[in-house]
C-alpha cells in the first residue's frame, strides 16, 4: 500500500472505529459484532506500525498510547469551575428557591433544569477544532491537573466530536463527571479481592483513584465511563438556557445524562429530587443528590455567583449511605438454616436515613480479609433495604487495644456444635432442636416430601414455636387436640384433620423421615440411598464417615455431615423421642430392605415423561429390585429411561454409548 492510500484508509478506519466506540460506550447501540470491530482495529494498528508518522491524537490506537508521567502539570480553566452550595434536606432547598424568588422578583418564571448529581471525580475537556486537546481536574476551581492521557483512555470520551447536526465551536470547554458503573466496581473489587489486593471503598475513590495514576495503562485498565453536564466556554455559540446548552453538546457525541428534565415549577423540582432518591439503587452509577439549575441563562448572569459558588445552583443532597463509626463488639446471630454471621455492634450513627446500630459482616472469611478488629472505627454502608454492612476498618485510626475476632465453635443459642464443611464459607449449627432455627426445622419436617404433614403451614408453625408449644419436631406428637384447636383460627374439624395427618406420618418410610430431619446436605435422594443400604436408623447412627463414604454417591462432605449431626446428643434425644412417638421406620428393622435383586448393581436415570406411573414410583421400583436410581448421567449408568420430552439427558447417554430404553422396555424388565 503506497502511503497516500495508506493515509485515505487511516482516516477512514479513525472515523469508523471512532463511530463505533460512540454507537458503543455513548448510545449504547453497537452495529457491529466485536469480531468486526477487532478486525477494523488490527487494520488500523498494522497501518500506523508500518507508517508512524500517520498516526493523529484523535486515532483510537492512542488511548493508552502515553509514557506514565512523573506527575501532573497545572492547567488553567478558561472559566472557573465553581462548587455548589449543598443542601442537606427539602427544608434547605426550599429556602434557596425562596431566596430564588427574592432576588428575581415575585412575578419571575422560575425554570429549573434538574439532573443527578453523580458521585465521582469533577473534570473539563478542552476540544480545539472538534479535536480533544485537554483534560483537567477541577483542581481548585481556577486550575487543575492536566491528566490527558488518562482522559483519553476512557472510551465514552470521544478524540473527535461528531460534526452532522451542527458544527464544532472553534473552541469548546464542556464540564462532566468520570464516575465507574457500580457492576463494573463490583467485578473489579472482586478481581482485586480474589488476586489478594485491597478493594476500594467506594465507586467514587476507584474513579477518582483510577483516573489520577501516572501511568495511563492502568487507567484504560479501569472500568471508568463519564457524563458531561455544562460548558465552559463555547467560541461563537450562544445559548439561552442551560438545557439547551446540554442538547448541544448531546448533538455533537458527548455523553450526557439521561435522567434529565426541565421542571417548570418548584413543586415540580421537588417531585424530580424524590423520584431520583427512590431510583437511586436501580441506577447503572452512584448518585449521591440531585442539582437544579436555574434553567435561564440570563436569570442565572442576574443572580451571579459568590466568592467559590453560584447562587443559581444548588446540590441537593441525599442522605449519605456511607459513614465511619466505631466498631464496640461482634456479636454472632443464628439464621433459620443455622448459618452463623457475625454482626457488629456500633456506636450509632445515621446512615442513608436511618439509624444504624448493627451491621453484617456476612462470614469469618470476610472479618479476617478485611481485618475487621472489635474497638476499629469502619466505614458502614447502606444501599436502600438492603441490611447494613461493615465495608472496611479505617487502619489508620488505631489506637492499639483493638481486639481480633474469633468465630465460636459452639452454637452461641443452643451450645450444639457449629462445623464448617471444606470449602463452605459458612459456619453452621447442627442442632434440630436448636431455638433459633426451630420455625424452619419445623417446615422441613412437615413438608410434602418428608413427613407430609397436611395442614401444618408456616402460620400455625409460627403460632406453635412462639407459644413454646413445640421445642423440636417430637414434640409436634405429644401435643392434643384441645392444643391445635386452641391456637388462632383453628377450628376443632381443623385440628382433627391436623392429628389425623400427624398419626399418619408415622408411617413415612425411612427415607423420608432421614430427610424431615434436615441434616445439612442431605436431600431427598441421599436420604433414600442411606434408607435402602443401612435399612436401619440405628445402623446410620452407629456408622462412621468410612462407612459412610463406602456407600455408593455418598462422598466425604455428606458422610461428614451425617456423623457430626448424630454424634450431637440433643438430636439423638430428638430421634429417640420420635421412637416413642411411634415413627415405624425407626423402630422396624430393615423396612426398606430390596425386596428382590434383578437389578443389583444397575443404575438408571429417568428422564422425560412417563405415562404409567410417576418418576417417583419408577425409581422406588428399582430400588426395591437392588438397583440404583440417579439424576444425572454418567459412563457409570446402565439404562436411561426416556420418556416424550427427553433432552439434554438423552443426548448426554448417547454420547457415552449408555443404553436408552423406552418406558415399555423398562415395565418388560420388571416383569
Amino acid at each position: 500500500m503506497t502511503k497516500v492510500n495508506a493515509s485515505k484508509r487511516a482516516g477512514e478506519l479513525r472515523e469508523l472505529i471512532n463511530g463505533h466506540n460512540h454507537r458503543y460506550y455513548v448510545l449504547d447501540d453497537p452495529e457491529v459484532s466485536d469480531a468486526e470491530y477487532d478486525r477494523l482495529m488490527r487494520e488500523l494498528e498494522e497501518i500506523e506500525s508500518t507508517h508512524p508518522e500517520l498516526v493523529t491524537p484523535d486515532s483510537p490506537t492512542q488511548r493508552i498510547g502515553a509514557a506514565p508521567a512523573e506527575e501532573f502539570p497545572t492547567v488553567a480553566h478558561a472559566v472557573p469551575m465553581l462548587s455548589l452550595n449543598n443542601a442537606m434536606d427539602e427544608g434547605e432547598i426550599r429556602s434557596w428557591h425562596e431566596g430564588l424568588v427574592r432576588q428575581l422578583g415575585e412575578g419571575a418564571h422560575i425554570e429549573l433544569a434538574a439532573e443527578p448529581k453523580l458521585d465521582g471525580l469533577a473534570v473539563e475537556l478542552v476540544y480545539e477544532r472538534g479535536l480533544l486537546a485537554v483534560g483537567s481536574t477541577r483542581g481548585d476551581g481556577e486550575r487543575g491537573e492536566d491528566i490527558t492521557g488518562n482522559i483519553r483512555t476512557i472510551r465514552s470520551v470521544l478524540p473527535r466530536l461528531i460534526e452532522r447536526e451542527h458544527k464544532a465551536p472553534a473552541r469548546l470547554d464542556v464540564r462532566g463527571e468520570v464516575y465507574m458503573p457500580v457492576r463494573q466496581f463490583d467485578q473489579m473489587n472482586r478481581r482485586l479481592a480474589d488476586a489478594g489486593g485491597k478493594p476500594f471503598a467506594n465507586p467514587r475513590n476507584a474513579a477518582a483513584g483510577s483516573v489520577r495514576q501516572l501511568d495511563p495503562k492502568i487507567t484504560a485498565a479501569r472500568p471508568l465511563d463519564i457524563f458531561l453536564y455544562g460548558v465552559g466556554r463555547a467560541d461563537g455559540v450562544e445559548f439561552e438556557t442551560h438545557s439547551e446548552s446540554l442538547d448541544f453538546i448531546a448533538s455533537l457525541g458527548l455523553k450526557v445524562v439521561r435522567e434529565r428534565t426541565v421542571c417548570r415549577s418548584f413543586d415540580e423540582a421537588l417531585e424530580f429530587y424524590r423520584e431520583m432518591m427512590g431510583k437511586r439503587d436501580g441506577l447503572p452509577y452512584e448518585m449521591d443528590g440531585v442539582v437544579l439549575k436555574v434553567n435561564d441563562l440570563a436569570q442565572q448572569r442576574e443572580l451571579g455567583v459568590r466568592s467559590r459558588s453560584p447562587r443559581y445552583a444548588l446540590a441537593c443532597k441525599f442522605p449519605p449511605r456511607q459513614e465511619t463509626t466505631k466498631l464496640v463488639g461482634i456479636t454472632v446471630q443464628v439464621g433459620r438454616t443455622g448459618a452463623l454471621t457475625p454482626v457488629a455492634e456500633l456506636e450509632p450513627v445515621r446512615v442513608g436515613g436511618v439509624e444504624v446500630r448493627r451491621a453484617t459482616l456476612h462470614n469469618e472469611d470476610e472479618v479476617a480479609r478485611k481485618d475487621v478488629r472489635i474497638g476499629d472505627t469502619v466505614l458502614i454502608q447502606r444501599a436502600g433495604d438492603v441490611i447494613p454492612e461493615v465495608v472496611m476498618s479505617v487502619a489508620e485510626k488505631r489506637t492499639g487495644r483493638e481486639k481480633k475476632f474469633t468465630m465460636p465453635g459452639k452454637c452461641p443459642v443452643c451450645g450444639a456444635d457449629a462445623t464448617r464443611p471444606e470449602g463452605e464459607a459458612v459456619r453452621r449449627c447442627v442442632g434440630i432442636a436448636c431455638p433459633a432455627k426451630l420455625k424452619g426445622t419445623i417446615e422441613v419436617f412437615a413438608s410434602k416430601g418428608a413427613m407430609d404433614i397436611d395442614g401444618l403451614g408456616t402460620k400455625l408453625v409460627e403460632q406453635i414455636v412462639d407459644g413454646g408449644k413445640v421445642k423440636d419436631p417430637a414434640d409436634l406428637y405429644d401435643l392434643t387436640l384441645e392444643d391445635w384447636a386452641g391456637l388462632e383460627r383453628m377450628a376443632e374439624k381443623s385440628a382433627q384433620n391436623i392429628m389425623d395427618s400427624l398419626e399418619a406420618s408415622k408411617g413415612r418410610p425411612l427415607g423420608r423421615v432421614i430427610f424431615a430431619l434436615g441434616i445439612r446436605n442431605v436431600g431427598a435422594h441421599v436420604s433414600d440411598v442411606l434408607a435402602l443400604h443401612f435399612g436401619a436408623i440405628d445402623d446410620i447412627l452407629a456408622a462412621s464417615t468410612d462407612a459412610l463414604e463406602a456407600v455408593p454417591e455418598i462422598g466425604p462432605v455428606v458422610a461428614q455431615s451425617i456423623v457430626e449431626f448424630f454424634a450431637n446428643k440433643a438430636n439423638r434425644r430428638v430421634i429417640e423421642r420420635l421412637k416413642k412417638a411411634g415413627i415405624r421406620s425407626f423402630v422396624e428393622k430393615a423396612a426398606v430392605r430390596p425386596k428382590g435383586d434383578t437389578f443389583a448393581g444397575k443404575t438408571f436415570v429417568f428422564t422425560g415423561s412417563l405415562e404409567t406411573m410417576t418418576r417417583d414410583e419408577a425409581e422406588e421400583k428399582v430400588r426395591s429390585l437392588g438397583g440404583r436410581a440417579s439424576s444425572s448421567v454418567s459412563k457409570k449408568t446402565d439404562y436411561v429411561v426416556a420418556g416424550p420430552g427427553a433432552g439434554s439427558k438423552r443426548a448426554k447417554a448417547e454420547s457415552l454409548g449408555v443404553a436408552v430404553i423406552t418406558e415399555q422396555d423398562f415395565l418388560k424388565m420388571l416383569r
